[in-house]
């Protein structure tokens, strides 16, 4: 994935921040991990009479690995997120999960589309070098980069060994501020440095275009449920209705979810009215309804999903399937049907906490199971430079 480029990572969860529940839960947080933290890392030795059993323990074991390990223990940074892993592991859940600040940084960054950077795509080849490619008229070019350099270090830190995400965090930062790039060139007698100013570099969730091949139909696919996702796609509606498109597709292909409050303003654009998804907490159950007067709710409309369709994404395919406002075509969904709450922690790390499991209008079960497409294709064509989805998409629009 490039730094600016549609994402890809894993996390297939979307934040629903509730004030008061927010509030209790870091309370409890802040007791649970916080105290108990203290209490393993700082405690010299001894037990506390005063402190739970299971703190005790915890005590003991750090004051015997103090005393007794042979070598140089952890950070304690890395004590305490090792502990907190160890305590959300137990809740064997795959969605409730601990993250640490700098991909918890990337994740709000994905979702808001916009983050402060050098404007360059960053690549890993196969031996670990790493590449840059500038964007046109970001910060990188302006600096001198040029396609393919190679990357050696970031402010006098080696890239060497690191991933591209580890890469990216390097390199990414406030806006405004500097940062100097030790880079290799083919042709150049040595290593030299360049000074790049980050900027805002924009990271679009939509992307539009009239087919070619029938400029009667307008493309959208959407890549994440993002902060900025409901404008853009109206925007693109708009531009593809001024270019005269009569009927459109929606590519949810690979889209790993986001925002369930995006996933409802999407939905409710093609939608006059009715249900988008319902929502079953352990006591109750929350119901969200179409919102307002949608750009595209007369325009024939079918949308594309594969295994990569999930969450928000699925949110979204789901209400307009029971809907029968558009045929599913591709290939049976992930099948993410859980809700998490998502908390920022004081250091910059996050605690997302599943809360509820979510059904479409129907009340279809989406966990574990995915929503089945309304056409099923096989994508084995798509290798020889085919889209057979997209084509399964036209002839559904064309049939008699």
């Amino acid at each position: 994935m490039n730094e600016p480029s549609r994402p890809t990572f894993s996390w297939r969860s979307r934040e629903m921040l509730s004030g008061l529940f927010m509030f209790t839960a870091l309370l409890f947080l802040a007791f649970a991990a916080g105290f108990g933290a203290h209490w393993l890392l700082t405690r010299a030795s001894g037990t506390a009479s005063d402190a739970p059993g299971s703190v005790t323990i915890l005590t003991d074991a750090q004051r015997l690995l103090r005393d007794n390990f042979l070598g140089q223990p952890p950070a304690e940074t890395t004590q305490v997120y090792g502990a907190i892993r160890g305590l959300v592991e137990t809740y064997q859940d795959p969605y409730t999960v601990f993250i640490e600040p700098q991909p918890r940084a990337r994740e709000k960054d994905q979702l808001r589309g916009r983050f402060g950077g050098i404007g360059a795509y960053v690549a890993v080849s196969t031996t670990g070098q790493v590449f840059l490619t500038p964007m046109p008229g970001r910060p990188a070019e302006k600096a001198g980069i040029q396609a393919n350099d190679e990357l050696l270090a970031v402010d006098g830190k080696s890239v060497s060994g690191k991933n591209r995400d580890e890469v990216v965090d390097m390199v990414r930062g406030e806006v405004g501020t500097q940062t100097t790039l030790r880079i290799g060139r083919v042709g150049a007698d040595q290593p030299f440095d360049l000074v790049v100013t980050r900027e805002e570099i924009e990271n679009p969730s939509v992307e539009w275009r009239l087919l070619e091949n029938d400029p009667r139909t307008g493309y959208v696919a959407l890549h994440i449920f993002g902060e900025r996702s409901v404008q853009e796609l109206k925007d693109a509606i708009n531009d593809l209705r001024g270019q005269g498109a009569q009927r459109l597709i929606l590519d949810l292909r690979h889209n790993p979810g986001g925002l369930l409050e995006t996933a409802v303003d999407v939905a409710s654009q093609f939608l006059a009215s009715g249900r988008v998804l319902n929502e079953r907490h352990a006591d109750s159950e929350t119901t969200y309804d179409v919102r307002g007067a949608g750009v595209a709710r007369d325009l024939p409309l079918v949308v594309l999903t594969d295994e990569g369709t999930a969450s928000a994404a699925e949110i979204v395919a789901g209400a307009l399937q029971d809907a029968k406002r558009a045929p599913i075509i591709g290939a049976k969904t992930f099948g993410k049907g859980s809700v998490q709450l998502v908390f920022d922690l004081r250091d910059g790390s996050s605690l997302h906490v599943t809360t509820a499991r979510w059904f479409t209008p129907a009340y279809q079960q989406i966990d574990g199971k995915g929503l089945t497409p309304d056409v099923p294709v096989a994508t084995g064509d798509a290798a020889a430079g085919g889209d057979p989805v997209l084509d399964a998409a036209l002839a559904w629009f064309d049939k008699p």
